[in-house]
């Protein structure tokens, strides 16, 4: 299967190894950053969501109405608005992009993150919401007739929506977790589930997870997977560790500094994803090919984290054996955002998909010979 690449959308310079320069919405950056992942070769890029951060829709908005081919993903939390109005919001959103939206709908792992905007479910129930906020979105996508809801979450009678995506039957949903919980929601109702760097035993094994849970939902099929990754990448090996080393001592500046306590707990996180990557951490800096765990340890696994290490071949290789576990989606970010984007665009996405090539066309060569021979 073809493989995509999804980057950030950050709407200003700032990183975990700078402060930004200037206002948290720079329009100036916000378009150029979007426009250097269409140029060098990324499918998508991700508006992510955050209780004081500029709004990721109109955001999405800008930048489809100044590109051409980017994706966009569209982080969305569920407890900032009711769910007829989302669903309404994505279809222009969708219609504005020409059909190439999609949505990464975010439970919430931080109950004090969650609470800057009123929410104060629980997390299971949080899960449950989320469960029943993606069934009235995608319903209200794709029914052309009024129809009520009586949920434990929401109530309405009567609606039908005039808005309807380009897309059919309706934008792809995205979704991620590393609990139970969120094996089952995401299971049951995504297209992606996105998960975070970990060794590959352990991602195989959440992969199977997820692939049990979309069984166990009664689905036939499966969830593309997504996995993140913050690739430090270098023209020699040595050089690609002295700049990790580099990276990591400006985020340990940073730190010092306060600048990364705002958003995620540093030491104790409440989510299980981050809690998975300080036990990665934990069990030593050097994972498989170039997973690099000190910048996970360093931000409290906050999110995207682990790092990729190495020379555009090695980072390459390093992707293409999580390809060969069947991840199809492969989500990377550096930290000067910019230059990183380039960078990667340049140098390691043809690398990956030449070789994804190969190994589809060898697949159906083998499986052209299984059919002869039977």
């Amino acid at each position: 299967m073809p493989v995509e690449f999804l980057g950030i959308a950050a709407t200003h310079d700032g990183s975990e190894v700078t402060p930004r320069s200037g206002v948290s919405f720079d329009k100036d950056y916000t378009l150029e950053l979007a426009c250097a992942h269409e140029e060098y070769g990324w499918d998508r890029v991700l508006f992510a969501y955050g209780s004081g951060s500029p709004d990721p829709s109109p955001a999405a908005a800008y930048v489809a109405a100044h590109t051409e081919r980017l994706q966009l993903l569209v982080a969305h939390r569920p407890n900032v608005s009711y769910p007829t109005f989302a669903a309404k919001t994505f279809a222009t959103l969708d219609r504005i992009s020409d059909g190439r939206l999609a949505v990464h709908f975010i439970t919430g792992g931080n109950d004090h993150e969650q609470r800057r905007e009123g929410d104060t479910l629980t997390k299971d129930e949080r899960y449950a919401r989320t469960r029943e906020y993606i069934r009235i979105v995608k319903k209200v996508w794709t029914i052309r007739e009024p129809f009520d809801h009586e949920g434990a979450h929401y109530r309405f009678q009567d609606f039908v929506s005039d808005t309807f995506p380009v897309q059919q039957p309706h934008p792809r949903v995205s979704f991620g977790g590393s609990s139970p919980a969120a094996y089952a929601a995401g299971g049951a109702e995504a297209d992606i589930y996105c998960l975070w760097g970990e060794p590959l035993a352990q991602t195989a094994e959440q992969i199977a997870s997820v692939k049990a849970a979309a069984a166990a939902a009664g689905r036939t099929d499966v969830p593309r997977i997504q996995v993140a990754f913050r690739p430090i990448i270098a023209p020699t090996e040595e050089l690609a560790w002295e700049k990790a080393h580099h990276t990591l001592a400006r985020i340990k500046a940073r730190k010092a500094g306060g600048a990364l306590s705002r958003r995620h707990p540093l030491t104790s996180p409440q989510n299980a994803g981050s809690q998975r990557l300080l036990a990665v951490a934990a069990q030593g800096e050097r994972h498989d090919r170039a997973l690099w765990t000190p910048t996970a340890a360093e931000t409290g696994g906050a999110g995207n984290s682990t790092a990729l290490v190495g020379t555009p071949e090695t980072v390459a290789q390093a992707l293409l054996d999580y390809y060969d576990l069947g991840v199809t989606i492969l989500s990377a970010r550096g930290y000067d955002l910019l230059d990183d984007a380039i960078d990667f665009g340049r140098h390691v996405i043809p690398i990956v998909r030449e070789e994804v090539a190969k190994r589809d066309a060898r697949r159906g060569t083998e499986r052209a010979a299984e059919r002869t021979a039977s």
